[in-house]
């Protein structure tokens, strides 16, 4: 079994001996109950990664001693999902199982037909759990490279992401060509564009691609918007050898 990891403080890794304190070293000491000994990974989230052994453990800290480190090459192409705002708490969800299978950024969507809204008044709040979200899936699937979880956009901006991407596609039910027919960009970045329950609107949807987007077709069934992103993640992570 791989050692767990966890984040340090930017900056830190570059000591003999590291200690993890506050939320993260609570979390190692007192939930994963680490003691000294174990092998344990830190990271600082940009790809630097630290392997270590538990120092010392007590009920709020742990301290690690660095035995090695080593510089994690970012993933390429890089892959980005413009995620429409779902119900409830399946935006979090959303966000686990892409972070889990290697997303690099998730750029929350205000689209037309969203039956949710982040208005100004939990905006904020709503990051934060998508960004928490992000940071402990990325732990649990080990990386080095925590995913990017940007500010709300508007569908302006989502226009503007497209046309300074290297590929774009759209998941849309009316595409001709399949997602695993496509043929992605090896280099640069790739941005999908997953839509709300109730769809994507005929003007965002010719927004998008005159913007340079392809609409594409993920299967024969309809997935939940929380659930799409990650089946095409699945078959683009494929397919340009991501994995």
């Amino acid at each position: 079994m791989t050692a767990p990891v966890f984040i340090a403080e930017p900056g830190t890794l570059a000591a003999d001996r590291v200690v993890l304190d506050g939320a993260e070293g609570r979390h190692a000491a007192t939930v994963r109950r680490l003691r000294p000994g174990e092998r344990v990974d830190l990271t600082d989230g940009a790809g630097l990664l630290a392997e270590g052994v538990v120092a010392d453990a007590d009920r709020a800290t742990l301290t690690v001693e660095v035995r090695a480190r080593r510089a994690v090459p970012a993933p390429t192409p890089r892959l980005v999902v413009v995620q429409a705002l779902p119900k409830g708490d399946r935006g979090e969800l959303a966000v686990e199982t892409m972070t889990e299978t290697g997303v690099d950024e998730v750029v929350p969507w205000s689209a037309d037909r969203c039956v949710t809204r982040w208005k100004a008044d939990r905006r904020d709040k709503a990051l934060a759990r998508w960004r928490a979200t992000a940071r402990e899936a990325a732990k649990q699937a080990r990386r080095a490279w925590l995913p990017e979880i940007a500010d709300l956009a508007t569908t302006k901006d989502v226009v503007s992401r497209i046309a300074n991407a290297d590929q774009a596609l759209i998941l849309h039910e009316s595409a001709k060509e399949r997602i695993a027919e496509t043929r992605p960009a090896t280099t640069g970045e790739i941005i999908l564009v997953v839509g709300p329950e109730g769809g994507i609107t005929d003007d965002e949807l010719e927004a998008f691609t005159q913007a340079g987007a392809q609409p594409t077709l993920l299967g024969p069934t309809v997935l939940r918007t929380s659930t799409a992103g990650v089946a095409a993640l699945s078959v683009l992570s494929a397919k340009t050898g991501r994995w």
